[in-house]
């Protein structure tokens, strides 16, 4: 994954008003999941912004999270575009290692609302969303199909650092009327999440195609 540098501040006032006066000011509210994972009750002592949430039935586990605030103007290409980043995140000249997770963002005038980050490690492994490129050249488009991306992305499992910029699917081999599904990829260190049987790509019969096979 290509890298990204960014720098927050800390949010510590989370109210509506507070949240409203960050958007004018031309700033997003965040979130950072995923932090280190603690014994309760916790006896260390949390940074401005972090807060504990916990993670098991029993209230013997939690986790550190963090919210934050970060620049409009900052995150514009992270967000606008469709790769995929390892994040270098500062937050009161503490460095963190993050993928961008998820985007909220409002229905009618798409002013982004809030994101979500996730922390990450060479310890465990994150599940991310990754671009489909195809390459090749379809034997059925060859016979007169027209070939079709039904998957942009495709969802991943794996250490943030096996994570390819895309996935690239070779469709030399496709014939005419068959499809490529998630059941048929396999990638060294990367584990496709999406249901086997769905579609990624196929090469449609097209009018001319039809006709073709109706006359041989």
């Amino acid at each position: 994954m290509k890298k990204f540098a960014l720098t927050a501040e800390p949010r510590t006032d989370l109210g509506k008003k507070a949240t409203k006066a960050l958007r004018n000011e031309g700033k997003i509210p965040a979130i950072v999941n995923g932090g280190e994972v603690v014994d309760l009750p916790f006896s260390g002592t949390l940074a401005p912004g972090e807060k504990l949430i916990e993670t098991t039935a029993d209230g013997k586990k939690g986790v550190i999270v963090t919210d934050i605030i970060v620049n409009e103007a900052d995150v514009r290409k992270l967000i606008y575009t469709p790769e995929i980043f390892e994040i270098d995140l500062t937050i009161n000249g503490k460095a963190k290692k993050a993928v961008l997770k998820d985007l909220q963002f409002q229905p009618v005038t798409d002013k982004i609302l809030h994101i979500d980050f996730l922390e990450v490690s060479d310890k465990k492994p994150v599940v991310m969303e990754v671009p489909v490129k195809l390459e090749g050249h379809a034997a059925g488009v060859r016979a007169g199909g027209k070939l079709s991306l039904s998957m942009k992305k495709i969802k991943v499992k794996a250490i943030y650092t096996n994570i390819p910029e895309k996935v690239i699917i070779n469709v030399d081999n496709l014939e005419l009327g068959k499809t490529i599904q998630i059941g048929d990829l396999h990638y060294e260190g990367l584990e496709l999440v999406n249901a086997k049987n769905a579609v990624v790509c196929a090469v449609q019969l097209t009018r001319a195609a039809r006709g073709a096979q109706a006359k041989a």
